[in-house]
């Protein structure tokens, strides 16, 4: 199965730099600390890293609301940083909503939390079509 995996290779890396910047850094500092670190250990690593990349939120075919992904990886996994005792449910719905709202298929929630953790979603393109709504980028 792990052929199966889209963008497994990228996702590795990522998840590789995930790691490095927890063992240097551990627990308890803020998001943006991390988000920081993950952006140069990418970005040293060769990776395209845009930060706060903005997600628009369409309803019947209208804005409803933007959001801001904390990183996006070669345009092609959005990745959601946490710094929380355990990843949650509405941890997962965001990300979750994150790839409903964008042409990326992968995304990964990256948890600084007592101990490291991670999730892998993936959410298809054919999936995310709804009738009468344009799909952003």
């Amino acid at each position: 199965m792990p052929d199966t995996i889209k963008h497994k290779d990228l996702t590795d890396r990522i998840l590789k730099a995930f790691y490095k910047v927890y063992n240097a850094l551990g627990y308890g500092f803020l998001e943006k600390v991390y988000e920081n670190a993950m952006l140069l250990e990418l970005s040293d690593a060769g990776l395209k890293v845009a930060r706060q990349q903005p997600i628009k939120v369409y309803y019947q075919g209208r804005l409803v609301g933007d959001y801001f992904a904390d990183l996006v990886i070669e345009n092609k996994v959005i990745i959601e940083l946490k710094v929380a005792e355990a990843i949650c449910g509405a941890h997962i719905a965001q990300l979750r909503n994150y790839l409903r709202a964008t042409e990326i298929e992968v995304g990964l929630l990256l948890n600084f939390g007592t101990a490291p953790q991670f999730t892998r979603k993936f959410f298809s393109n054919e999936s995310k079509q709804l009738k009468g709504e344009p799909h952003p980028s």
